[in-house]
């Protein structure tokens, strides 16, 4: 299993990480695709002198996405309602996988 960057519509990233979870439960590829995650962080706003919590994105636009690549999994989540495609593609368009300290240290900070 590698983590892949997988670009998203701006602003839909909730919605794309709850379109894929279906189709991941729909088709039985939850050994395939077992982790998708919208890096987000709470930021803790004052108005109106009332403090309130808010999740804010971290990478907007983007998603982390765990697979192997094998079988019908890429072609999964690139055909999933607002995602894009995958950001690091070779020249053979095989997406690219990012290494695990880079994924620690944004789960980390998430």
């Amino acid at each position: 299993m590698n983590w892949y960057v997988v670009r998203a519509i701006s602003g839909k990233e909730k919605k794309a990480k709850e379109y894929l979870d279906i189709e991941i439960k729909r088709l039985n590829m939850s050994l395939l695709i077992p982790q998708v995650i919208v890096p987000t962080e709470r930021v803790v706003q004052i108005r109106n002198g009332k403090k309130t919590i808010k999740e804010k994105n971290i990478l907007p636009g983007y998603m982390l996405v765990e697979t192997s690549l094998e079988g019908e999994s890429q072609y999964v989540i690139k055909s999933t309602p607002n995602i894009i495609g995958f950001v690091d593609v070779d020249k053979d368009g095989n997406p690219t996988a990012i290494r695990e300290s880079e994924v620690n240290r944004m789960l980390g900070k998430a």
